[in-house]
């Protein structure tokens, strides 16, 4: 029997499908890009113009957005003992961790491997930009989550909301490095927390390569694996599993996970063929958000010989689906500094939780590495390749990954028709002085009346939030449970996104990803 998602989309029986070959380097195509829904329901999130699923008929060019990063990175870089073990190159880094805010202890808390390859340890902030690095009683006197002879590699931290035993709280997928004993293609451990300091060891997974993740998709209720392969002719890889139960999620035997994605044709390369370094993703709003690492070179023995760190940055993707990715734009949504002595010279990696939702704007944390290239001597593990690693913060307009732009007078788009419960009208726009004007348009293609763009008071300014309202109080619940479509027009500036809610204060319902300060737990409600 297939499943329907809340937003109408139709899956096939077979999940997840296993038509994706390694074999052709063009670009994943996207079912429901190709047939949406007849009628597309957006209740329950803020509806995000990043792909063509809710355009019907558009005059307004799409435009993709690249976070700011903060001024004062790096926010988090080596100093304790620990991250400068002298044994191993020092590190602060993310990436095999997570940001998350935790709205029990109204606390940003990070989790970050402490020198390469070293240790797992724990961070906290009240702000997101100001970290301190308590003393637990896991390593005494030091601010470590696990043992030092259990060395993070590759994984995720997750901090999961809806989890019924409170044990469980806090999930971690982690991997060790590989070993000439144990190879490159092995188990990780799965552990779970209450308060993501004191872990239990709970199993292994199947065999994966390193730097594999893992995320939960809400929309269909699974933990995803997202497992790095190799294939020939494409190099690095992802493989996919799923299942309803996280710890579930990682028992599979070798062959079982399919094949999933990789760089394409259309990626950007540098010294080397692109490959796929990692998928990261989280649910925000009514989309899984996520960041394909793009590696570009050079290859492993050029960064030893030189100390520096080898290419890789962040690229946008999105999916409706949660298994096929959109990717509109190929530059670099948060980029590496290929500058002599910048900090983030390369290895620019993203963090369990992708992002965190802060007032108007949204949070990415990252992980990047400036290199040593006086450390030249030993394997690979302990070379400046992989040394001074920091994390840097990156910010952008809630919902800005792309939008729709007025660029002449009477530009306008049009919605597929769209079926929704709510009765208030919400937008994110900047409008540079002109109105935005929506308009709403039955089956028959005619506006209905009471809410044409004559009837519109239209919206002028710059606000991530911003209510559309009619002539006479008309509400758009008198509207609810039919198609409708919305026609928007705006002669100036930029549509973000737009969404129907049933409260006066706007909140969407939508997922917040990784938490903020304003949320109660992983919803905008």
């Amino acid at each position: 029997m297939s499943t329907i998602l809340p937003n109408g989309i139709d899956l096939p029986d077979e999940w997840p499908p296993r038509d994706q070959s390694p074999a052709t380097s063009q670009p994943m195509r996207v079912p429901y890009l190709e047939r949406p829904p007849a009628v597309i329901p957006i209740d329950g999130g803020r509806q995000l113009l990043v792909d063509d699923f809710l355009i019907e008929d558009s005059m307004m060019p799409r435009a993709y957005h690249s976070p700011v990063k903060h001024p004062g990175n790096p926010l988090l870089f080596p100093e304790t003992p620990d991250e400068r073990n002298a044994d191993m190159p020092p590190t602060t880094i993310p990436k095999c961790g997570g940001v998350w805010f935790d709205t029990q202890d109204r606390l940003f808390k990070m989790w970050y491997m402490t020198s390469y390859l070293g240790a797992m340890a724990y961070a906290t902030s009240p702000d997101g930009i100001h970290w301190e690095r308590p003393e637990l009683d896991v390593v005494p006197g030091t601010n470590l989550v696990l043992p030092r002879d259990t060395h993070p590699d590759s994984g995720t931290v997750w901090l999961d909301h809806d989890a019924i035993d409170r044990a469980e709280r806090y999930k971690f997928l982690m991997r060790e490095p590989n070993t000439p004993e144990a190879g490159a293609h092995f188990g990780a451990l799965m552990l779970t927390s209450p308060d993501g300091i004191l872990w239990t060891r709970r199993g292994t997974t199947g065999p994966m390569g390193d730097r594999s993740t893992v995320f939960y998709n809400p929309f269909r209720k699974v933990w995803v694996q997202s497992i790095r392969g190799g294939e020939p002719g494409r190099g690095r890889c992802r493989r996919y599993h799923e299942h309803p139960e996280f710890l579930s999620s990682g028992d599979w035997r070798e062959g079982e996970p399919v094949y999933w994605t990789a760089a394409d044709c259309m990626d950007l390369c540098g010294d080397a063929r692109a490959e796929l370094y990692n998928l990261d993703a989280v649910a925000y709003e009514t989309l899984m958000v996520g960041f394909y690492q793009i590696l570009k070179g050079p290859p492993n023995h050029i960064g030893e010989r030189t100390g520096q760190p080898k290419l890789t940055e962040l690229v946008l993707a999105t999916s409706r689906d949660g298994f096929h990715w959109h990717r509109g734009d190929r530059n670099a949504f948060i980029g590496a500094r290929r500058e002599p002595g910048s900090w983030e010279y390369g290895y620019v990696e993203s963090t369990g939780g992708v992002m965190l939702v802060v007032g108007d704007e949204l949070w990415f944390y990252y992980s990047a590495y400036g290199g040593d290239p006086d450390r030249l001597a030993g394997s690979w593990h302990v070379n400046g390749m992989y040394a001074n690693g920091a994390v840097g913060l990156a910010k952008l307009r809630r919902d800005g990954f792309a939008s729709l732009q007025g660029r002449y007078p009477g530009a306008h788009m049009t919605t597929r028709p769209l079926i929704f419960a709510g009765d208030r009208l919400f937008v994110n726009a900047s409008t540079v002085g002109s109105c935005l004007r929506v308009a709403c348009v039955d089956e028959h293609g005619k506006d209905v009346p009471g809410f044409s763009w004559d009837d519109c008071h239209g919206f002028i300014g710059n606000a991530t939030q911003a209510e559309i309202r009619w002539k006479n109080d008309a509400r758009l619940g008198k509207l609810a449970g039919r198609p409708i479509r919305f026609r928007f027009q705006l002669d100036r500036g930029d549509l973000y996104a737009f969404w129907v809610s049933a409260r006066e204060d706007g909140a969407s319902g939508g997922y917040v990803a990784a938490g903020g300060p304003a949320f109660a737990g992983n919803r905008d409600r």
